[in-house]
């Protein structure tokens, strides 16, 4: 004869995973763009950090607090290669979020608490994969690869994701294939700052057109120089159009996006060398990266 389901034990577990988003919930927001839906969260008072992928490019923004009630948002920054963007909103009486560092193993529970319509909206599943820093296609530095084994709507991506005690640890985002992404609390603290100081995470500036090309002899791959901006850092190195990149700071080149993804915040204003090939013949420039200039 089977014994009856505890359900006593059921509702403690129901209960204490209730709690969770229960807890998170005044924190976190509903962002509403021109044609998107997503969440975010209270990072500091009057100052929420959200997805960047999820907000619309023009438009006017406005986010839903906890509660209900509506109020317009002022974008003060975002970067592209993190996906993370910082929205100003002057009426806030809910509490900010406390980010944590702390380390989750694959394996553990995670919850991705969003907001709709200023409701939460919850996903609850497991850490799948947890890897080393890595750079994303657009070439940020994301501190941890962090995934998670739940569905999530799609108005939760900008949500927290909280582990099982409760602590959250960083923003749930979308990758490929709508796998859910954590971008990290070390990466948000960092790429947040900056975006509330300078309202933008600035990126090194070449101001060279390339190509990859195959280079005969031992180097095998190189870049082609395919234009010059003539007010860019390549032009005032003395770089020329059909020059071929073949060394980095005598490293080989892997290739065009190998080398865009290098041109990080910490390069803007340093020298790099470059070994070329020009007319068939080895040449070697000193170039000082700049800021890439607003679009």
């Amino acid at each position: 004869m089977s014994k009856p389901a505890p359900v006593f034990a059921l509702q403690q577990l129901s209960d204490a995973l209730t709690d969770i988003v229960d807890r998170a919930a005044p924190s976190v927001v509903a962002v509403h763009s021109t044609r998107s839906r997503s969440s975010g969260f209270i990072w500091r008072q009057g100052l929420i950090v959200t997805a960047d992928e999820a907000l619309d490019d023009e438009g006017d923004i406005s986010v839903v607090l906890p509660g209900g009630e509506t109020a317009a948002a002022n974008l003060v920054g975002r970067d592209p290669t993190t996906d993370v963007a910082l929205l100003l909103v002057d009426r806030i009486n809910s509490p900010s979020l406390t980010l944590e560092s702390a380390s989750v193993p694959a394996g553990a529970l995670a919850w991705a608490v969003g907001s709709l319509q200023g409701a939460p909206i919850a996903a609850f599943g497991t850490v799948s994969f947890v890897g080393g820093a890595w750079r994303s296609f657009r070439g940020g530095e994301i501190d941890a690869r962090i995934e998670l084994d739940l569905s999530l709507r799609r108005a939760g991506q900008g949500g927290m994701a909280l582990d099982a005690s409760g602590r959250a640890f960083g923003m749930v985002v979308f990758g490929p294939r709508r796998r859910a992404l954590v971008i990290p609390a070390a990466t948000i603290e960092r790429v947040a700052a900056t975006l509330e100081t300078h309202g933008k995470v600035p990126r090194g500036y070449l101001g060279l057109g390339l190509q990859p090309t195959r280079v005969d002899g031992d180097e095998g791959l190189g870049v082609m120089v395919m234009s010059v901006d003539p007010n860019g850092p390549g032009a005032a190195a003395g770089v020329r159009q059909g020059d071929v990149i073949i060394k980095w700071n005598d490293q080989p080149i892997q290739g065009v996006r190998m080398l865009l993804r290098t041109l990080g915040p910490a390069l803007v204003g340093s020298t790099v060398k470059l070994a070329l090939r020009r007319g068939g013949e080895p040449a070697e420039v000193h170039l000082t990266l700049s800021e890439r200039p607003e679009t």
